[in-house]
């Protein structure tokens, strides 16, 4: 849903990055359907999938370096994108370091930086051009639990301020905690769905997620487990 913080949880090699991949316009699906933001992903010419993926969608990835140019500073970093789309706003890139909790550290560079630090540069760099959807791959796995936790507070932080819906993926089921809604996949089915609920003030309980019962596409019926 729109402002949703999601997880897509998988072993490795059951389809959670392929789907990634897909939903970001960097893969082709030559069957079913795909639907993004009001774009379908199954119908674009060249030129729509390159603005898709400009404007429509941001990428964090696992690999660091994948997602930052070693020799700009945090605030360059996030500038770039801007630049590359014809739209500079320094005020907003600013604006962006502010959001993850890096204001003090925008003239640095990334080796001059913690992995969670440069973590949280890469969702700001992600949300430069202001896009509906943020897809991150993996984006605690290099990371120690408690760095882990700070870049999870960064996603929810950024989706409550500008409204982006979020997108996970990883293969850490505790990803579950730490989220509106879960969908773990096995065999590139679905395979369970939850949605977190509302908790009166002052409530504590085990759980914080209804799942729900689900049909898959083999005509297996997947049940909650309570």
């Amino acid at each position: 849903k729109r402002g949703e913080l999601m997880a897509i949880i998988g072993s490795s090699g059951s389809g959670k990055s392929t789907l990634l991949n897909v939903l970001g316009g960097l893969d082709t699906p030559t069957a079913g359907r795909a639907n993004v933001a009001g774009w379908d992903l199954l119908r674009m010419s060249n030129r729509a999938r390159v603005l898709y993926k400009r404007d429509t969608v941001g990428f964090v990835w696992q690999n660091v370096s994948r997602n930052l140019v070693p020799y700009l500073s945090a605030l360059e970093n996030v500038e770039l994108p801007m630049i590359l789309a014809g739209r500079f706003d320094r005020n907003r890139a600013k604006e962006l370091l502010a959001a993850v909790g890096l204001e003090k550290r925008m003239p640095h560079k990334p080796v001059h930086m913690s992995g969670g630090e440069q973590q949280r540069v890469a969702i700001a760099i992600a949300l430069a051009n202001n896009p509906s959807v943020l897809l991150a791959d993996e984006p605690t796995g290099s990371l120690d639990s408690r760095t882990a936790q700070t870049v999870l507070q960064a996603f929810r932080q950024v989706r409550d301020l500008f409204g982006v819906t979020i997108v996970v993926v990883t293969h850490d089921r505790s990803m579950s905690n730490a989220v509106d809604r879960f969908v773990e996949i096995r065999d590139g089915k679905t395979s369970t769905e939850a949605v977190r609920r509302d908790l009166a003030e002052g409530r504590v309980a085990e759980t914080t997620h209804d799942q729900y019962t689900l049909l898959d596409s083999a005509g297996r019926l997947q049940l909650p487990l309570s």
